[in-house]
């Protein structure tokens, strides 16, 4: 019989542990449930435990059945502990007492010292289990008797009761003739046994012999009716009432006298429960799991509630962190398009085709007018820095945001002024040639000037050439005049100048490119602990609860519930797939362009163009104020306040003070709503204001500045003051 209750020690493994991941309290009534059932699973033995109030005759009746005073009986409430009894060879008492001391003596008189109440009429609270052992051959078929102590006296004697009863076979449930089904005991049949599915129940009604023979047939009445009203889960052919004089069935077994004990009723009743216990040993799955399954359905219910509440908290974060990454990623987006738009400007005006066509005329001519450097630092560092500057800013704006590593700035230095040398001046006077002497130029920057009229006749030719066909013209090179000749001296070293320039300028940007990818990058911040500490014990609610739902299968015990399916370990909200910005890799055609050549030997065909860089702002400018609307919705989460409001509500709390009307309804009045709108439509009416009189939007209109600034405010206040109501 042992091997059959193997099968449950998962169950009540899993049971137990169930109730260690919901922290319960030993001294919750679900946690003694718990105790006593898998105490019960564990126990092969079939227990009957004799139920019912102080002074019904439980001890007496079963003294009566063992045939002998085994236990104490008095006239006033004595049984103060469980006592269990149990097959053994001799009579003999086993005190348990809470500190693990054992007490083991012959005989029963030791019951008077640690079974019965005090003079208090208190339980002993030292006392951990009481057991007698008696020879007696329905007990050496594996039976075992509970003397329960009686109810509706003490709340420890009531909770004593309750808990030993989950874990018993077989409920007698002894009824007073005189005073048939109290109050409490049909409290207490409907709370300890109904709802708990303790259903092996029989009723056995003493001291009828008490009666009258007229009264006895009006009880016999009653009692059938209470039999009737309970529907005991009994094996078909069995009744669930019978009748035993205790004391007269005791003094029968003791005086011998078997006519006596079966007008008591004592031999009927112990047939029927011989027989009707050895159908239930056999089939004891079917008493005792029912049981389980109404404690474990309370378990279920405790845990579901627990992984709800987990999940929902978890889920909370998860949208808020979703938001927040959505919220960035579009950030990186549109500054990744802005970067790229900057990129792609700067890096078309460095290309040298665009340069020569914009500047080698202006180089060209300052070299001839010896004013480089000032041009230098002029027109042409002002076009560079405002380029740099709008590349610069988007990374900026990246750090703002993700902080992931602080920019460097783009510098894109000068090339040093070429050195020229002017060709000797030979004297024709047949030609036209001024008669203006020439000068050699080398070492640093431009050392020579031409003066007077052969400058101006320089800076004409300068022209001139850079508007001709220069193959043509290359090919009546020895025909050049003078000035034509040094005209294309400057020519050719602001070419030169330019190619440097734009082969420096790429790289530095190229490598610029490269070092940007860290900066425009958003990468997802690490999880709290706290948050991951919850999703750790939420995959361990879950298991504990699909670990439940498998023993209970296994076991045959229903359940409404469905296990969780499984979830990967790692349930950390993942950012949107995102854009992330990846510049050129080195040695593309762009950057591999170490010789430039000028634009009569090359044909330019620029990069495709970029997304309009007007449309990416505005991209921009939007999200700015969308989060800006956002934060305001958050800030009102915070403090409190409710997100829909109507009319009513208003109505019920007016402002106390005329001065707080008036300014309510100057805000609907800046808002242009009326004060009937909803919270809705006033959250609508800002959002559309902010977007029309935002400051940013009139950064080109200095003039407007200040207006736009107090329209704003006066914005901001009124939905600030509706907000609140």
């Amino acid at each position: 019989m042992e091997q059959k209750y193997k099968d449950y020690s998962e169950l009540t493994n899993a049971l137990k542990s169930t109730c260690k991941i919901l922290n319960l309290d030993n001294n919750s009534p679900l946690q003694q449930d718990v105790t006593s059932i898998c105490d019960y699973l564990a126990n092969p033995n079939f227990q009957i435990a004799v139920f019912g109030p102080f002074n019904h005759g439980k001890s007496t009746l079963l003294n009566a059945m063992l045939g002998n005073r085994t236990l104490p009986i008095d006239l006033i409430p004595t049984t103060g502990a469980a006592i269990t009894v149990k097959y053994g060879t001799t009579v003999r008492t086993r005190i348990m007492l809470v500190d693990g001391t054992e007490i083991y003596r012959s005989g029963t008189e030791v019951l008077q010292q640690f079974a019965v109440l005090d003079g208090n009429r208190q339980m002993r609270k030292d006392v951990a289990s009481v057991e007698v052992f008696c020879p007696h051959p329905f007990l050496e078929t594996g039976i075992e008797f509970i003397d329960l102590p009686g109810t509706n006296d003490r709340e420890a004697q009531d909770n004593l009761v309750k808990d030993r009863l989950l874990g018993t076979d077989l409920v007698i449930q002894l009824l007073d003739a005189r005073k048939l089904m109290t109050l409490g005991e049909r409290e207490n049949l409907r709370d300890w046994l109904l709802d708990r599915n303790i259903k092996t129940v029989i009723f056995v009604a003493n001291f009828l012999n008490l009666l009258e023979p007229e009264e006895q047939k009006q009880v016999q009445n009653r009692l059938l009716f209470v039999a009737e009203s309970f529907r005991a889960d009994l094996p078909p052919g069995f009744s669930n009432l019978y009748r035993v004089d205790a004391l007269p069935a005791l003094r029968a077994r003791l005086k011998g006298d078997v006519a006596l004990a079966n007008s008591s009723g004592l031999a009927a009743f112990e047939t029927a429960l011989q027989n009707l216990v050895g159908i239930l040993q056999q089939n004891s799955g079917t008493v005792r799991l029912p049981r389980v399954q109404a404690v474990s359905s309370q378990l279920q219910t405790l845990l579901v509630d627990k992984i709800y509440k987990c999940s929902q908290e978890i889920k909370i974060f998860d949208d808020k962190e979703n938001a927040r990454i959505e919220i960035k990623q579009k950030a990186q987006n549109l500054i990744y398009q802005g970067f790229k738009t900057s990129i792609y400007e700067l890096e078309t005006w460095l290309s040298l085709p665009k340069l020569l066509i914009k500047y080698q005329a202006e180089i060209a001519v300052a070299m001839a007018e010896n004013n480089l450097q000032s041009w230098q630092t002029g027109t042409f560092k002002k076009d560079l820095i405002e380029l740099q500057n709008s590349v610069i800013k988007w990374l900026y704006q990246a750090y703002d945001f993700f902080k992931s590593e602080r920019p460097e700035d783009l510098k894109i230095p000068f090339p040093n002024a070429p050195q020229l040398t002017l060709p000797e001046k030979q004297t024709n006077l047949n030609t036209n040639d001024l008669s203006e002497p020439g000068s050699l130029a080398v070492g640093g920057g431009i050392g020579w000037l031409l003066g007077g009229p052969v400058g101006a006749a320089v800076v004409g030719s300068i022209s001139y050439l850079l508007n001709k066909n220069l193959q043509k013209q290359d090919e009546q090179s020895t025909k050049d005049s003078y000035n034509q000749q040094v005209a294309k001296i400057c020519i050719a070293a602001a070419e030169n100048y330019l190619s440097r320039f734009s082969s420096q300028g790429l790289s530095i940007l190229a490598e610029y490119e490269q070092k940007a990818a860290k900066v425009i990058y958003f990468e997802a911040s690490k999880e709290p602990v706290e948050i991951t500490q919850q999703r750790e014990d939420l995959q361990k609610l879950q298991n504990q609860f699909n670990q439940l739902l498998a023993e209970l299968k296994k076991a045959n015990i229903s359940t409404k519930y469905q296990p969780y399916q499984d979830k990967p370990k790692s349930a950390s909200p993942q950012p949107p797939k995102q854009q992330v910005y990846t510049p050129p890799k080195e040695n593309t055609p762009r950057n591999s362009q170490t010789k430039v050549e000028p634009p009569r030997q090359q044909v330019y065909t620029p990069p495709p163009p970029p997304p309009n860089p007007a449309e990416v702002e505005a991209k921009f400018r939007n999200w700015e104020l969308d989060q800006e609307i956002a934060q305001i919705k958050a800030n009102m989460k915070s403090s409190g306040k409710q997100e829909s409001k109507n009319p009513s509500q208003k109505a019920q709390n007016p402002p106390k003070k005329q001065v707080e009307i008036d300014k309510i309804a100057r805000a609907y009045t800046i808002l242009g709503l009326q004060p009937t709108a909803s919270f809705a439509e006033v959250k609508q009416a800002y959002k559309t204001l902010v977007k029309k009189w935002h400051p940013d939007l009139f950064v080109n209109q200095p003039q407007m500045q200040k207006q736009v600034q107090e329209k704003m405010r006066l914005i901001n206040e009124a939905y600030n003051i509706l907000a609140e109501l």
